[in-house]
């Protein structure tokens, strides 16, 4: 591997340090927007889980969500969604932006959990690059994808552990509810047929 080729990989991998997850609160009829500086045919990746933060909370939240170009052309958009990933490949140089949006909605702040990495574009089947650091950018976009679906299962088990003890917790209250009425119920028998067993005696 030629030092050039080195260079690149040192970078891409340092790139990838910089990566992490983050999280946006869409308040109410509001939205937060992120902005990438990308160059044509650089590739950008948003991988996206909206939540809630009430360890009560059961329902499933959505959000919108939507790339746009520096000319202000909407790249892809996804509406009324709880989870998804969109791809682009940027088309002209500048600044893109994507957005989470909670516009249509009244609903209480929204937790949206996001992961966001770029590709800088390098032409994979350059023969002039060695082989290794071609399979090592292909290791890396595997490991992201990874990841983000790590990061989607922890949500998705948030929710589902959550319904789960609402269940539970309604289960119980339930059946200590069916108990108070059966004791109940027996006391009302016993009290009831006890009285034609008494024995009446005439003066």
């Amino acid at each position: 591997m030629n030092f050039k080729g080195l260079l690149s990989l040192l970078s891409l991998l340092l790139f990838s340090q910089l990566i992490e997850a983050h999280i946006a609160l869409l308040p109410p009829r509001g939205k937060e927007c992120f902005y990438e500086n990308l160059k044509a045919q650089d590739e950008l990746v948003v991988t996206f889980q909206v939540g809630d933060r009430d360890a009560e909370a059961t329902e499933q939240l959505t959000a919108d969500f939507w790339i746009q170009a520096p000319s202000g052309r909407i790249m892809r958009s996804l509406n009324d969604q709880s989870h998804g990933t969109i791809q682009i490949k940027a088309e002209e140089n500048g600044k893109h932006t994507y957005c989470f949006s909670n516009e249509d909605s009244s609903m209480k702040t929204k937790d949206v959990s996001f992961n966001v990495h770029g590709v800088v574009y390098v032409d994979v089947n350059d023969n002039s690059d060695d082989n290794l650091e071609s399979s090592a950018r292909k290791l890396l976009e595997l490991v992201y994808d990874v990841k983000n679906e790590q990061n989607y299962i922890v949500v998705r088990e948030r929710t589902h552990r959550n319904t789960a003890e609402s269940t539970n917790s309604r289960v119980k209250y339930w059946s200590v509810l069916q108990l108070i009425v059966v004791v109940l119920n027996s006391i009302f028998q016993v009290l009831y047929l006890k009285r034609f067993f008494e024995v009446k005696s005439a003066i």
